[in-house]
């Protein structure tokens, strides 16, 4: 049965926008250590918490979890002696099982990572717009009215909607933090203007290039939450990746 204390601390992570991976044993072959419903949970440093066998198990889910949590998928995975095909329906990933114990351990790996974090500057009706869509689509949308405020290290995405109060500082700090979507809700004009007050401070063009401005698709957006809808399918688009998922790191087997 699912461990208790490994859950628990699944719910803190969870609280705490902390990415990480659930590991689960779901099958074994004798000898093995593990049981089914034995789990672990993989961070994004490598820290493994939980137990889903003895070391070479550990070192082998350790590096398939940092390289789904990488992904952002979730996966099966075999340790079994031997080896096999590298991958088998199923989506199956098997890798060999080098210990002198043996034995054979499947594994269901879920990375589980916070909802994309969205930063409105504003309050007017796209920037409330802008909340109550982002809300629909499970994203963390928070709304702002102070641009000096700050930025969380995993910002997903600013959009500035304050209708000319605050804009160009908040673009700025955003690309200066390398957030991966920012984007000014502005008529073509008066972006234009604002996008030449941030060249005016020295902002590096190919920095200012990646503002969307004005923010969104072209899709004939007319009200707030159109206006909303048009953003977020351009956020989408952009396939953007999160800044907290750091990369797989080196582990042997």
């Amino acid at each position: 049965m699912p461990d208790a204390t490994v859950l628990a601390r699944a719910e803190q992570l969870r609280s705490t926008r902390t990415p990480f991976v659930l590991a689960t044993v779901v099958r074994v072959e004798r000898p093995s250590s593990a049981r089914p419903g034995d789990q672990a949970i993989v961070l994004p440093d490598g820290t493994m918490e939980g137990f889903v066998g003895g070391v070479c198990a550990e070192s082998t889910t350790r590096a398939e979890a940092l390289r789904l949590l990488d992904a952002g998928e979730p996966g099966m995975l075999r340790i079994t002696p031997g080896g096999g095909p590298d991958d088998l329906p199923g989506g199956l990933h098997v890798v060999e099982n080098p210990c002198l114990s043996g034995g054979t351990v499947d594994l269901f790996l879920e990375p589980v990572l916070p909802a994309l974090l969205v930063v409105v500057l504003g309050d007017g009706p796209v920037a409330r717009a802008l909340v109550r869509v982002g809300t629909a689509l499970e994203h963390d949308v928070r709304l702002i009215d102070d641009p000096g405020a700050g930025l969380p290290a995993d910002t997903a995405a600013v959009v500035v909607a304050s209708h000319g109060r605050g804009e160009s500082a908040l673009l700025a700090a955003a690309l200066r933090a390398h957030v991966p979507y920012v984007a000014l809700v502005a008529s073509p004009r008066r972006a234009k203007g604002i996008l030449a007050e941030l060249a005016e401070h020295g902002v590096d063009a190919e920095e200012i290039a990646r503002i969307s401005a004005p923010a969104g698709l072209d899709l004939g957006a007319r009200t707030p939450p159109e206006i909303a809808v048009s953003i977020y399918a351009e956020l989408v688009g952009t396939r953007v990746r999160p800044a907290f998922v750091a990369p797989p790191t080196r582990c042997a087997r």
